[in-house]
């Protein structure tokens, strides 16, 4: 079953920053590495986050563990390229037909593998070391969000959980019914697709159901709502966001000073 509990440690300096504060430092570190296609700037990127895990509270295994479906996405985006490259230039490494991986292909992949490794571990950052509830009450406190669309957000971080345990129980009732695929890779897939299906379909339903019990609660009427909890935007929020900045933009320095900066845009 999927989680979505802070599993960082409640007393470490940057786990107990404002969740708004954590989720534009992400953001912001993560935008400034977009700008480059060289693999030096997103490495240097990742080594700082590594660095700066233990401040957040979080265990190296543990964000392994949860950075793991980022694996899938490396391998996926590895293949394509190494198939679809339109840049062959450089040494070939390995021929075989009309397959021609050079040195250009590899350099290009590690870059995009890279990159996306440094953009997304801050969020897997953010989201391992912020509750859900206090995330909903800073964004409508600190960052003006409308409440419809915090408390929204915090009912889907809630119900993502029970995905896993819908899927599980499809799964446990089409065996019942006699519907195996077997060791047949075609039937697997198409059971595959129909359970998705089925799984959206009852995603949607729950989604509409939760709607119209916000509206008959009065989240969409405009009026100022009440906190039980304050979330307070201080200083240190603030050097973290600055801080976040500075090191993606040290990043990007490093790239240019080693002379690999590639611009996404010229």
């Amino acid at each position: 079953m999927i989680g979505l509990e802070p599993v960082a440690t409640p007393g470490a300096p940057l786990a107990r920053r404002n969740p708004v504060a954590k989720l534009a430092a992400g953001l912001v570190f993560s935008f400034v590495l977009v700008a480059s296609l060289d693999p030096v700037a997103p490495a240097v990127a990742i080594a700082v986050e590594l660095a700066l895990l233990p401040l957040f509270g979080i265990r190296y295994r543990v964000l392994a563990r949860r950075a793991l479906p980022l694996l899938a996405g490396a391998v996926g985006v590895l293949v394509t390229l190494v198939l679809f490259a339109a840049d062959r230039s450089g040494p070939v490494l390995w021929a075989a037909g009309p397959l021609l991986v050079t040195s250009g292909v590899l350099v290009t992949a590690l870059g995009l593998v890279l990159r996306m490794f440094a953009v997304a571990l801050p969020g897997v950052i953010v989201f391992a070391t912020t509750d859900p509830t206090d995330l909903a009450d800073a964004l409508v406190q600190n960052a003006r969000a409308p409440a419809r669309f915090a408390i929204g957000a915090l009912a889907a971080f809630r119900l993502v959980p029970l995905l896993g345990q819908e899927w599980q129980m499809l799964t446990m009732a089409r065996r019942a019914r006699g519907v195996d695929a077997g060791r047949n890779p075609l039937a697997r897939l198409r059971l595959f697709v129909s359970t998705a299906f089925a799984l959206l379909v009852g995603a949607i339903r729950r989604g509409t159901r939760l709607a119209v019990a916000m509206d008959a609660r009065g989240f969409d009427a405009g009026v100022p709502r009440t906190v039980a909890r304050r979330q307070v935007f201080g200083p240190a929020d603030w050097l973290l966001v600055v801080g976040a900045a500075v090191l993606a933009g040290g990043a990007l320095a490093v790239s240019v000073t080693l002379g690999t900066f590639r611009p996404l845009i010229g």
